[in-house]
């Protein structure tokens, strides 16, 4: 599923204008893209958290040279399902 679509079911179940439903996907991406930086989490009741969390450095492998590198620590985001989303899914 894309924004557009997203955008398009928002269109059908509240009859408003697709210019309307397209503004309040991107306006609802958007404040979560902020609350997930400021904050790093973002809690969705019912559907799940969103959690930055901070990867420490690493060894790795270049697989085309086998030369051994430090792959540098990084934030990474992480997404964890609601026990009501993953019971829906799991039927």
């Amino acid at each position: 599923m894309t924004k557009a679509d997203l955008a398009e079911k928002i269109y059908e179940r509240l009859s408003c204008q697709k210019k309307e439903a397209v503004e309040l996907v991107d306006l609802v991406m958007e404040i979560l893209k902020e609350a997930i930086e400021t904050e790093g989490h973002v809690k969705v009741s019912g559907f799940g958290n969103f959690v930055v969390r901070q990867k420490a450095d690493r060894n790795g492998r270049n697989p085309q040279t086998g030369e051994t590198i430090t792959i540098s620590s990084r934030k990474v985001l992480t997404f964890k399902p609601s026990t009501v989303l993953k019971s829906r899914i799991n039927g």
